[in-house]
């Protein structure tokens, strides 16, 4: 009895202790005016205390590990969630999901945050292309073989168990419908639906590519129909003015598809009378037909390596619609006065009839520009010479005036990748462009923001492409990164960054010899340019007004804009009844062009990781193009790329305030030369692996790096 009373006191006592304190604590939230909505008391065994806050509840995209655990990064914040294993509900990689999470401190007083996910909102992926593989494990004394896929894609970590296998074997590319309904808690499912080869062969990755990206390569009976008929239609001059100017296209040599024409008169005044002239796809494709629909549902033109997958059959986009030189085509013709520095003083569109004096090739006029012509091309372009040598002057007054609005030039190298007869890549370099190429594409700039001005003034629907400026945390982050590769940042605000404070920034990358990775950081910062029916101004650019009006043949967003003219501006019909179609389209083409250029970027990431991989042991000199924890990625000057695992480097550790990876060799950083030898070219993922042999060249330079 005395023992139980003498228990009894001691939990008394106790309790009085973690009353007052109790008490105590409340005093100080009180004082300290911490609502008690966000926090509750948690007093310790030994009658310390401290405040716990509650779960919060948000909703964000989840990140996987081959761990098990987990990340989800939630909308506007910057920090990622960790997600323990055991609490992810078994979402995959890119799914969005409604987390619960807490904050608090560790040990050592740092914030830390740790969730669970309670409800898949959005599967991120219902199907995955990937490699079969197969285990032999033993069951109740017998061996049976279980099936798995390892995705191609790098944010799903784990194995999917294959229930049907549809005569799939090891080591072949297939695709994967994931079964998602519960019939696995504790692995990730699915059944194979498509076989496309071997793995490591260019026609299976080749074809798994397409169908991830949803790109058709074929039409319909139907649609090569409606095309043959539209295509048969004669040129009338029907309520048309036929243009007797000197007009001719400028193209790539291999081009079949011309949809831009040009013309240029030089007035008394010194002005310029600048006429943009683009195939009248919108004749031929009507509203609500069969066309129309295929348009709308491919969005845009899809140019790979081989060959060209077009919006429109061939007897439109290389037939009826190509401005081929000696042929009348319909056109509409935007013809734009222009100041003697380049201003925009007055547009007018027309529908036209125009014939091509002649297929101009960039080369050609290249050669011409740079006093290199050899007699073949003196005479082919004889006629056109006197107009091309104005056309280069007014271009230079463009490219001053772009600059000088701080238009964003990110140096991003782009590969020309030359096939042999069988389809194979024979070799890869650098594709370089000459003034002909940026004479073409100062016209298209100043033609689309024209026609945007143009439009918007009227208050007429228009497609527009629109760019808004750099996220503020993710400039932010741009800037630090700069600073700390030893740039002067001090003038450029991640509340109010301008195109023209990034271009200056680019200069300096460039005399330093690190343009290309400061382009690409810069362009990860950056937010994606899409159409939308809303206008707003295009940040990169540096434009206030612009659309896309001049590539018909080739994109959705053009196609639509010269709809819309042609209905409002050109035949008056009502505005309202294209707004919600301008909507629509705007959207089409957004998904059309995301699709087009993720199937363009694997593709010749394929195409280079096949040409590399007779290069196996080579050593390369190559530079150093970004910096992450898990290794060092390198750049080749035929811009093929790979990654140094930090596995492989001696003693590495990466330095993230820095930007840099601190290893036995030294620091390296962005912007170094090093040697490098190709160890891996993994054909099935497109992606090579090097190995570090030497720093060669310190170009990078940075913030406490004394070598700089």
């Amino acid at each position: 009895m005395k023992k139980n009373r003498k228990s009894f006191d001691k939990f008394s006592s106790r309790s009085n202790v973690r009353e007052r304190a109790r008490r105590e604590l409340m005093r100080l939230v009180e004082e300290t005016n911490v609502g008690t909505d966000h926090a509750r008391i948690r007093l310790t065994d030994d009658s310390g205390y401290r405040a716990k806050r509650s779960e919060s509840i948000a909703d964000g995209i989840f990140s996987e590990t081959q761990y098990g655990y987990g990340f989800v990064n939630i909308y506007g914040e910057k920090r990622d969630i960790f997600i323990p294993e055991g609490y992810t509900m078994n979402a995959v990689g890119g799914d969005t999901v409604r987390i619960k999470y807490k904050k608090f401190l560790s040990s050592s007083g740092e914030e830390k945050t740790e969730g669970r996910i309670t409800e898949i909102l959005e599967y991120g992926k219902m199907t995955i292309i990937g490699t079969v593989t197969v285990d032999i494990v033993r069951m109740h004394k017998k061996r049976i073989n279980r099936w798995f896929v390892i995705p191609d894609d790098s944010r799903i970590k784990r194995r999917i168990a294959l229930r049907g296998i549809e005569g799939a074997s090891h080591g072949d590319k297939v695709m994967v419908r994931l079964i998602r309904d519960g019939f696995s808690l504790y692995e990730l499912a699915g059944d194979v639906v498509s076989v496309f080869g071997r793995a490591d062969t260019k026609d299976a990755s080749y074809l798994s590519i397409l169908a991830e990206s949803e790109i058709d390569t074929e039409f319909t009976k139907e649609e090569l129909s409606a095309a043959d008929e539209a295509a048969a239609e004669v040129i009338s001059n029907n309520n048309r003015f036929e243009k007797r100017q000197l007009i001719f296209t400028i193209d790539s040599e291999s081009a079949k598809d011309l949809d831009d024409a040009i013309s240029l008169k030089i007035n008394t005044d010194g002005t310029y009378t600048l006429g943009v002239h683009i195939a009248d796809v919108s004749h031929y494709v009507k509203e609500k037909t069969v066309l129309d629909r295929l348009a709308t549902r491919r969005g845009t033109s899809v140019y790979f390596t081989d060959k060209v997958v077009p919006m429109l059959p061939e007897a439109l986009s290389n037939g009826a619609c190509s401005l081929n030189p000696g042929e009348k085509k319909y056109a509409l013709s935007a013809t734009i006065d222009l100041s003697a520095t380049g201003d925009i003083l007055n547009t007018v569109i027309e529908n036209s009839i125009i014939t091509s004096h002649v297929k101009g090739i960039y080369s050609e006029i290249n050669a011409i520009f740079e006093g290199r012509a050899d007699c073949a091309i003196i005479e082919k372009y004889r006629e056109c010479i006197p107009t091309l040598s104005d056309m280069h002057s007014l271009y230079k007054i463009l490219a001053k005036k772009s600059e000088l609005r701080g238009a964003l030039e990110l140096d991003s190298p782009e590969a020309e990748i030359a096939l042999n007869e069988n389809g194979d890549p024979v070799e890869i370099v650098r594709r370089t462009r000459g003034d002909a190429e940026k004479m073409i594409e100062q016209f298209m700039l100043t033609a689309n923001e024209a026609v945007a001005t143009l439009l918007l003034s009227e208050g007429i629907p228009c497609v527009y492409r629109v760019h808004e400026p750099p996220p503020e945390d993710k400039i932010s982050d741009f800037i630090t990164f700069a600073h700390n590769l030893g740039f002067d940042t001090s003038y450029i605000s991640s509340e109010k960054c301008s195109s023209g404070d990034l271009a200056r920034l680019m200069k300096e990358a460039e005399l330093r010899g690190i343009s290309e990775p400061i382009s690409y950081a810069c362009l990860r910062s950056m937010s994606k340019a899409v159409y939308s029916d809303i206008h707003r101004p295009h940040f990169g650019l540096g434009i206030e007004n612009y659309c896309h009006f001049t590539s018909p043949i080739r994109r959705l967003s053009d196609l639509a804009t010269h709809r819309i003219i042609k209905k409002v501006l050109i035949e008056g019909k009502a505005k309202e009844k294209y707004r919600s179609y301008a909507k629509r389209a705007a959207a089409a083409a957004t998904d059309g062009e995301m699709r087009a250029a993720n199937a363009e970027r694997r593709i010749d990431s394929l195409y280079k990781a096949i040409y590399m991989s007779d290069h196996i042991g080579n050593i390369y000199d190559a530079a150093v193009s970004s910096i992450t924890s898990f290794g060092i990625f390198v750049s080749l000057e035929n811009t093929c790329e790979g990654l140094i695992p930090i596995s492989t480097l001696d003693n590495a550790a990466f330095d993230e305030a820095n930007i840099s990876m601190r290893s036995a060799v030294g620091v390296i950083r962005i912007g170094d030369i090093l040697t490098v030898r190709l160890e891996e070219s993994d054909i099935s993922r497109g992606k090579l692996r090097f190995s570090f042999i030497d720093k060669k060249v310190i170009r990078g330079g940075g913030k406490g790096d004394a070598s700089t």
